[in-house]
């Protein structure tokens, strides 16, 4: 008896751990990159015609997050352990069976339940999820073995602080940038290399086949024995078989083209010495409040005489009223709008490139004053940061979330459960 409760409670307990820990990562990755869920959201939306709802795309993903969050954090510390439990269950009865249709018919890509952080396969995320559907349900018809970290009086605040941390996380995400950037153009990153093939790359390798007819028979040959020299046989058509890929960029299709329709791509690209982009997916879209800022940058960009383009998915008209609405004078390249989402997530956002090598990133918000305009590009062609580090901004997130919840145990242990304790002790 004592053995079988004994590995009821460990079961219950590894069910718990993994839950906790799955849930918090996937709902801290998409409160990382908020943009990049809402563009998953909108893929959902489209594929199974709820596009109705694509003005709530980022309400959602905020909402999602937070709630996939919380659910974790209350699992990992045992808060409600009941409800959490069954709120647990409730969503792998829905996600598993969503992610078996989107394995078999497969009309999104990925789930994206890992953000840009870790992309699965629909099958592979099908699997994990019959993993997470059967810890759910070991969690909930066990839960009252749970370990609980908290007394009941501190559940509400656990449960509530978790999702206000994850809603504002979310939020100092999209109005800055993410504090992890897991895409390709990342600083640092050299864009040439990401988007170009080299020479001695590997390419793609086939098989080919020939079909011929011959007295009303057709017969399929191969490229080492086809009736090159037979008259005999007559030509009826051919087809070929990829059996190896070759290298493929990991930025594939990169191209842009100026007013005029032209491919400038290489000659962009190949351009020395430092290199402003203004990043606008869509103008129809953009918020224009920091125009200020940005023309302050634009202007400094004109003086040391750097290049400053400005890449943007919209149509001709766009520009131009955005030219008339900004009083922006800097030129115009066009190329695909999603290639421009995954390069940075502000629409508009700013890039500082040089030699091809991605030196800063900047949501409007956080460009510096114009008197201190040189000094910070100067520090950052230098490869001087003068922004905060990402292991730093990580530090004080970890900080901000667990210092609290740590203050509040204490605080719960001596004026609750130690109290509780004692008397019963003295009873």
């Amino acid at each position: 008896m004592v053995r079988t409760e004994l590995a009821k409670k460990v079961v219950a307990e590894i069910s718990r751990l993994l839950i906790g820990v799955v849930f918090i990562f996937s709902g801290i990755v998409k409160a990382i990159d908020p943009v990049g869920g809402a563009i998953k959201i909108g893929d959902y939306l489209m594929a199974f015609g709820f596009t109705w709802l694509s003005s709530f795309e980022l309400l959602l993903t905020f909402c999602l997050s937070a709630a996939e969050f919380t659910l974790g954090v209350c699992m990992l510390l045992g808060v409600y352990r009941r409800y959490s439990s069954f709120f647990v269950l409730v969503f792998m009865l829905f996600m598993t069976p969503l992610t078996l249709y989107l394995a078999l018919f497969n009309p999104v890509s990925d789930c994206g339940c890992f953000g840009d952080a870790i992309v699965l396969t629909n099958w592979e995320t099908f699997l994990k999820n019959i993993v997470l559907l059967a810890a759910a349900v070991v969690a909930f018809i066990y839960n009252r073995y749970l370990c609980n970290f908290y007394t009941f009086k501190a559940y509400w605040f656990v449960t509530l602080f978790a999702y206000l941390f994850c809603i504002g996380f979310n939020y100092s995400n999209y109005s800055h940038l993410p504090i992890i950037d897991f895409r390709p153009f990342k600083v640092g990153a050299n864009i040439p290399a990401l988007v170009s093939i080299p020479d001695n790359a590997p390419a793609d390798e086939y098989a080919y086949y020939f079909t011929y007819e011959k007295d009303g028979v057709k017969k399929e040959f191969s490229l080492e024995n086809y009736p090159a020299d037979d008259s005999t046989w007559t030509y009826v058509s051919s087809r070929s078989d990829l059996i190896k890929k070759g290298y493929v960029p990991p930025v594939p299709g990169f191209v842009l083209y100026d007013s005029a329709s032209v491919d400038i791509t290489d000659e962009v690209l190949r351009s020395k010495g430092p290199m402003f982009w203004l990043v606008i997916p869509s103008i129809e879209k953009a918020d224009d409040k920091n125009i200020d800022a940005i023309n302050n940058v634009f202007d400094f960009a004109q003086e040391q005489g750097y290049p400053f383009y400005c890449l943007t998915g919209s149509s001709r008209e766009s520009m131009i009223d955005w030219e008339n609405n900004t009083g922006s004078e800097y030129t115009f390249i066009t190329t695909d709008d999603v290639l421009l989402k995954t390069m940075i997530r502000a629409n508009p956002g700013l890039i500082l490139i040089n030699d091809g090598v991605i030196r800063a990133k900047w949501n409007p918000n956080d460009l510096p004053d114009e008197d201190y305009i040189k000094e910070t590009m100067q520090n950052h062609l230098d490869g001087k940061s003068v922004n905060p580090k990402e292991d730093d901004g990580i530090l004080f997130m970890l900080l901000s979330f667990t210092v609290p919840l740590l203050l509040v145990w204490i605080y719960d242990y001596f004026r609750n459960r130690r109290k509780r304790s004692d008397k019963q002790i003295e009873s």
